[in-house]
């Protein structure tokens, strides 16, 4: 008998008769005799509608109340399921964040998991009942309702299979699983059987979205085995491992190694340069502390050669919802940091390698640069980590870019029609 915990998202819950597809999952799960918790995000479209009506209602917001309405979609499924499964003869009951509770941070509407108290779940489990959870929810400083953050019912589900000593969390999603790339993009792409914890980390940040960057996190830090599943496809005898299982790297077969694991594509970057900045020390410290302060994540950073003049340019990225706030930031301390001129394209996209095989091996990058320049596409800026390469290119030659590195990494597949 083993302990899982099921999270299933907005398109698998998106309707009464996709519910019932669900149940039926989770009841297989249960007729094995497996303790099952399921986690439950709301209905596709349904947290967004949710979050207009606050907007409509008042653009100053309370965060608190603007966490008791969105909230509330995550509760509906969670009851909507237990009925489901109490139909088909599988005991369930509904659980709300505070009953529990799973206790979190005051950051009402980006709030973190502290503790999750299992005692009671421990208790319904023993008895054979199948709980089902509101993903993307907690209970607060003050007993007040709190949200994750978008996405955040992935990261409950990771955090519950933690609390809960889980065997496995299986995330089902409208992907069967994690690819060498968008097959949307390059249709040899090959679905994975295994990625290290480190990969998925990488992949996510930088653009893959299967699953969500903090849940990885917590997954890596607590070693939960995530499993990548699509509610849309069963395991047969034609597909006997449906999904990609999320690991530790010591579960990987050096059969299976890959020297790159995937390569992944960000849209959403916006590239800003500062022109003829004094070359001085405590110059570039002007530029970013201030961003820092106001809470913009900068990416990659480039600084060019000082001009004879005693003045440089700065080119550097943030993620296209934070540029308006980037130029305001900037435009108010250009006095301090005394640049002439800023510029900035949204008509750009950051392509990413990644793979742990890359402490091992050298010409990684060198491979990568080649690549593209044999193609003419410029590389604008360049960042790496010990496991991954990102270039940042002009937008028009996304597609492109990841089609030849995929070929040239040798991640297609062999069998996969052009």
């Amino acid at each position: 008998m083993a302990r899982i915990v099921m999270k299933f998202g907005g398109t698998s819950m998106a309707g009464i008769e996709r519910i019932r597809v669900v149940a039926a999952r989770v009841k297989r799960e249960w007729d094995m005799g497996n303790d099952v918790a399921v986690v439950v995000s709301a209905m596709a479209g349904e947290t967004d509608r949710l979050v207009n009506f606050c907007r409509e209602a008042s653009s100053l917001y309370d965060p608190k109340e603007y966490d008791v309405v969105v909230s509330a979609g995550e509760q509906i499924t969670s009851g909507l399921l237990a009925i489901a499964l109490q139909a088909i003869g599988v005991p369930a009951r509904s659980w709300m964040g505070w009953q529990l509770p799973i206790r979190t941070s005051d950051g009402h509407a980006s709030a973190r998991i502290g503790d999750i108290d299992t005692t009671a779940l421990n208790k319904s489990l023993a008895n054979r009942e199948v709980a089902v959870i509101p993903g993307f929810q907690g209970v607060a400083v003050g007993e007040r309702v709190s949200t994750l953050g978008r996405g955040g019912s992935d990261t409950s589900a990771v955090a519950m299979a933690a609390a809960m000593k889980a065997d496995r969390c299986d995330i089902y999603t409208d992907v069967d699983g994690v690819y060498t790339t968008d097959p949307r993009i390059v249709p040899r792409a090959r679905k994975l059987k295994r990625v290290t914890y480190e990969e998925m980390l990488e992949l996510a940040s930088v653009g893959a979205k299967v699953l969500q960057t903090r849940s990885v996190g917590l997954a890596m830090k607590e070693g939960v085995r995530v499993q990548v599943l699509s509610s849309f496809v069963d395991a047969d005898d034609t597909n006997p491992e449906p999904g990609t299982l999320i690991v530790g790297e010591e579960e990987i077969d050096d059969m299976e190694r890959q020297l790159i694991t995937g390569i992944a594509h960000d849209k959403n970057e916006a590239k800003i340069t500062l022109a003829d900045v004094p070359d001085r020390p405590g110059a570039v410290a002007s530029i970013f502390t201030p961003l820092a302060d106001a809470s913009i994540n900068v990416d990659m950073i480039v600084q060019n050669i000082a001009h004879s003049s005693g003045s440089t340019d700065v080119t550097f990225t943030v993620p296209q919802a934070e540029l308006a706030r980037a130029l305001d930031v900037l435009d108010k301390e250009r006095a301090n940091i005394g640049y002439s001129k800023l510029v900035h394209d949204t008509r750009v996209a950051k392509i990413s390698i990644v793979g742990v095989g890359m402490r091992s091996h050298a010409g990684v990058a060198a491979t990568m640069f080649a690549t593209l320049g044999e193609r003419g596409i410029n590389i604008l800026a360049i960042t790496t980590s010990e496991i991954k390469v990102s270039v940042l290119i002009e937008e028009d030659y996304t597609e492109l870019a990841v089609r030849v590195l995929h070929t040239a990494y040798g991640l297609d597949a062999p069998d996969a029609a052009d």
